[in-house]
């Protein structure tokens, strides 16, 4: 499961900011990089990501760039879902509690 949360995280954050560097996917996660490029890994031996090079025009220097798969996308979606419902679980049986 914690799996799966880290690829959720990981997943969201290459949509809201796509043109990131690794070191800062790992920073504004709380991962090493090492385990940001193991998870990258596998998100992209599962097809949920791919790799693409760009080069800026300014300066010309080559970066490369995660995008997210449409296998991807609804993996995300999936993972959206049922963080949502552990959620939506937990605080009913937080509300039960206090009842």
């Amino acid at each position: 499961m914690k799996n799966e949360q880290d690829h959720f995280e990981i997943l969201r954050k290459i949509q809201k900011k796509p043109t990131s560097s690794q070191r800062e996917l790992a920073k504004e996660l709380g991962f090493s990089l090492g385990k940001l490029n193991y998870c990258l890994r596998e998100l992209k031996n599962k097809g949920l990501v791919k790799l693409r090079n760009f080069s800026k025009k300014e300066n010309r220097i080559n970066y490369l760039r995660y995008v997210i798969t449409p296998k991807g996308i609804s993996v995300r979606t999936k993972l959206t879902i049922d963080f949502m419902k552990r959620k939506m679980k937990e605080y009913d049986e937080l509300k039960k509690e206090l009842d």
